[in-house]
């Protein structure tokens, strides 16, 4: 029933937007309207809905949530035009994701919807995808309860001496028992970044231009992020932050982790930025901005005199992002940002995500999934939001 909701509301978007119709390739939403993420387009209309299943029709059958007498088996782009040309008339606006088409693709379709005008219909997919149904929310936390079960495996098996890449393996192996897929998504063509940041001591000052985060340096220039060989010392700190998806949501959450006993600066960072992040859990409200929460973290930092650690990335350069919308993709519509003025609403799942970086003291993170409510924000993640000392 909620598939069929989901795609009413496309069908309506379309509707007022004065599209002759959308259609959907790329396989997160196609996965978000109709329960299966096996290659197809998805069809939409004012009035009629077909899925055209390029592969793997038998699963499509079994896994869709839409009439089986809207799904057609179909691989060639030029025999759906053709279907579908009763339905959408001789010329008009088709709706597509442009933020994700190939250049190549999109010459495809602009050749066989020759009498059409292709527009971008991303905005509004991703628009409606930013409030979560309670069946979203239920998923959500079976992806927080699993990446749990990596900070649990970081306190069992971490010793002095291990590397950053064994403890990353660890940790995803502990995610993957638990049910994460074994994979992530993020709406970024040639977007790459191992299985997720894991840094260490000087690593953590190593800050890679593929993720705006903690990155880690990775095992080689190939994919400069991640785990590295590097063997953990007495004394380092650690930031762990590999997100997991759980039957497609996805859960992010971000701990820090001392090597022997933390210097009492390094709990003061940490004390100073769970006082930053509680204070934006506490106060955020449907209807505000984006930029506002984003300000009020910049205020409160002042207030308790880290302003000067809080967000930093060294050379002088500090983060603009906060938190970002967390759901299908890892990181999607909201951004919690200095540039993003659009409001938030009750259903909404941030992953709010606050760093310090000191020079002398260290870099340490917090990162927690937070859903808006109406009258009271929830914490999702389960992990306790503490400086951790180990080995």
């Amino acid at each position: 029933m909620k598939h069929i909701k989901r795609i009413e509301a496309l069908q309506e978007m379309v509707k007022t937007g004065g599209l002759s119709g959308a259609l959907l390739f790329y396989s997160r939403d196609v996965f978000y309207y109709t329960g299966t993420a096996q290659p197809s387009y998805l069809f939409v209309s004012p009035h009629h809905t077909f899925l055209f299943v390029r592969m793997g029709s038998d699963l499509v059958f079994r896994e869709a949530k839409i009439k089986k007498e809207n799904i057609r088996e179909e691989r060639q782009l030029e025999n759906i035009f053709k279907e579908i040309s009763p339905l959408i008339g001789k010329g008009g606006r088709m709706g597509t994701e442009l933020d994700v088409l190939p250049a190549n693709r999109f010459l495809e379709f602009r050749k066989i919807f020759s009498q059409f005008e292709i527009v971008d219909i991303s905005p509004l997919l991703l628009h409606q995808r930013k409030r979560k149904d309670p069946s979203e929310i239920e998923t959500i936390r079976k992806a927080c309860s699993a990446i749990h079960k990596g900070h649990e495996r970081v306190l069992s098996v971490f010793r002095v001496g291990m590397t950053e890449l064994e403890l990353a393996a660890a940790v995803e192996n502990a995610h993957r028992l638990a049910g994460h897929e074994g994979t992530f998504f993020i709406r970024q063509p040639d977007f790459f970044m191992s299985r997720g940041p894991l840094a260490s001591g000087p690593n953590l000052y190593q800050t890679s231009g593929a993720v705006y985060s903690i990155t880690g340096v990775g095992l080689s220039p190939s994919v400069p992020s991640g785990p590295s060989t590097r063997k953990i010392e007495k004394g380092d700190l650690v930031v762990v932050d590999i997100p997991v998806l759980v039957e497609g949501y996805h859960a992010d959450q971000s701990r820090t982790y001392a090597v022997g006993k933390a210097k009492d600066e390094t709990k003061k960072l940490f004390q100073s930025l769970r006082k930053i992040a509680d204070h934006l859990i506490d106060r955020a409200k449907p209807g505000m901005k984006c930029f506002d929460l984003y300000h009020m973290s910049i205020v409160r930092a002042k207030e308790l005199h880290v302003e000067k650690p809080f967000l930093n990335f060294g050379a002088g350069q500090k983060s603009k992002i906060i938190g970002h919308g967390i759901g299908i993709e890892v990181n999607e519509p909201p951004t919690l940002s200095s540039y993003d003025h659009s409001p938030i609403s009750e259903g909404y799942v941030f992953a709010l995500e606050v760093h310090m970086r000191d020079e002398k003291f260290g870099v340490v993170k917090l990162e927690d999934m937070i859903l808006i409510g109406a009258k009271k924000n929830e914490i999702l993640t389960t992990t306790p939001r503490e400086l951790f000392e180990v080995g």
